[in-house]
């Protein structure tokens, strides 16, 4: 209900529904939530200031959502073992007014963790999942890959653990394999070559574990799209966005003159960036290009002619040397 122009609505506690107005003797008591006092529905007087909202500090719009919001603490996650779920003590040797704790209680805080450590971690499937996710959270950082992509990779490798497909393969592997899988599955994807740098393992045990989970998992992803890596390549070349639009617009014509099929994703953006920078006079030689987009010069330069001959490109021959 409107209060001069006011949202209110009836006061809930018990102490205010059955307090009176002194003025009118009216028992209807109505709370205005904006100013956070309970007035009389009649003539208006205010009877008590200063409520305190003892609600939550959310908001929810249907019952769903207020099913999900209706505990508290932080958000259940998929990177942390235990999914967050549990009490973690803080290393800080403080208690909560911020004053130091005495040797007593420092070691008695030293034990208390100890075993908080080992109560967290009870079986050999948390211990696989404790460092298998510390692992990823590592090589994510390095990656500088967002929580959306991290949580995927978390919930494919528990898949993998669910359905027992870790044994007798190394867990930094198979780590390695879902945070590849989860980059693909979200359009933002690193080549095999950067995981590669940020793991314990080679190119070709991530390759293995990746194709094994995903063939296991039932996983279907589909082709990288080469557009994916212009941007990143781009800002690594330093050129300009003109440069980068035209990379994608190369790229486009290829795919649909289904040049790139059977075409390494990497390959194709690699060499559309050249031409790129070669019609738009922000020349870079094909070694520079080569070793942003980790492969070879001779890739870049059999990308490279296919797409000039195929789509008939236009491109200043006085340039085009490497």
């Amino acid at each position: 209900m409107l209060f001069n122009g006011v949202k209110i609505a009836k006061a809930k506690e018990s102490s205010d529904i059955n307090k009176e107005c002194p003025t009118c003797d009216n028992s209807p008591v109505v709370r205005d939530y904006q100013r956070n006092i309970t007035i009389c529905g009649k003539c208006g007087r205010i009877l008590k200031e200063g409520i305190k909202d003892r609600g939550p500090e959310w908001r929810a719009f249907d019952q769903e959502q207020r099913e999900e919001r209706s505990r508290g603490g932080a958000p259940m996650t998929y990177t942390i073992h235990d999914k967050g779920l549990s009490t973690k003590i803080d290393w800080k040797n403080r208690d909560g007014r911020g004053q130091s704790l005495s040797p007593q209680k420092r070691s008695r805080m030293y034990r208390l963790r100890k075993w908080q450590r080992r109560i967290r971690v009870s079986d050999a499937t948390e211990r696989n999942l404790a460092f298998a996710l510390s692992e990823m959270d590592r090589m994510s950082s390095q990656l500088g890959l967002p929580r959306n992509i991290r949580e995927i990779a978390a919930m494919i490798y528990r898949d993998a653990v669910k359905n027992q497909l870790i044994r007798g393969r190394s867990i930094e592997g198979v780590s390695s394999a879902a945070l590849y899988a989860g980059c693909r599955e979200t359009q933002m994807p690193r080549t095999l070559e950067e995981i590669a740098e940020v793991s314990r393992v080679d190119k070709k045990e991530i390759g293995r574990s990746y194709r094994f989970i995903t063939r296991e998992l039932d996983i279907h992803l589909p082709p990288t799209d080469p557009a994916n890596y212009v941007s990143r390549f781009g800002s690594q070349l330093e050129v300009s966005g003109e440069v980068r639009t035209e990379a994608m617009g190369i790229i486009k014509k290829a795919q649909e003159e289904k040049l790139t099929s059977g075409r390494g994703p990497t390959g194709i953006a690699a060499a559309a960036l050249y031409v790129a920078t070669l019609k738009k006079g922000e020349r870079r030689t094909q070694r520079e290009i080569a070793e942003v987009a980790q492969v070879t010069e001779v890739t870049v330069r059999n990308r490279y002619k296919e797409l000039a001959e195929e789509l008939d490109l236009e491109i200043n021959k006085s340039t085009t040397s490497t």
